[in-house]
């Protein structure tokens, strides 16, 4: 699959996103790559055969002061190889990334691994996320 291709279903998944996450994604960039450096896999302490789908860099909001400011955004990385090995189709690949951005940005809004995982399954059920 090209990078061309991947971004589209990218960005697609992005539109899915349920607005109100949508619209609370602010100073952050997704960014597409090839794949997770492996000193970026050994200090997470990603096992040897396992990678990541996604990764956040930045600092999480409820860790910000007052003066946090005016800084370059976060981001959110996409792993292109990673998600399209383990996809059989555009559809696998359009909702593996949705739920892949939800999960990084639950690390952005300083969200617990299980309250980001409430989400998730919400999001999947179609439940409303208002409560959350």
């Amino acid at each position: 699959m090209t990078k061309e291709r991947f971004t589209e279903l990218v960005e697609d998944a992005l539109r899915d996103i349920p607005r109100r996450f949508r619209n609370a994604m602010k100073n952050v960039a997704v960014v597409v790559e090839d794949e997770p450096a492996p000193e970026t896999l050994a200090e997470m302490e990603v096992e040897p055969g396992d990678t990541l789908f996604g990764l956040y860099q930045g600092t999480p909001l409820p860790e910000r002061s007052w003066g946090y400011g005016n800084t370059l955004p976060d981001r959110i990385s996409i792993y292109q190889r990673p998600i399209v090995d383990a996809c059989e189709d555009d559809d696998e690949i359009r909702d593996c990334v949705a739920e892949t951005v939800i999960h990084e940005f639950g690390h952005h809004f300083g969200m617990s691994e299980d309250e980001i995982e409430e989400i998730e399954e919400k999001y999947w059920r179609g439940e409303s996320l208002d409560d959350v």
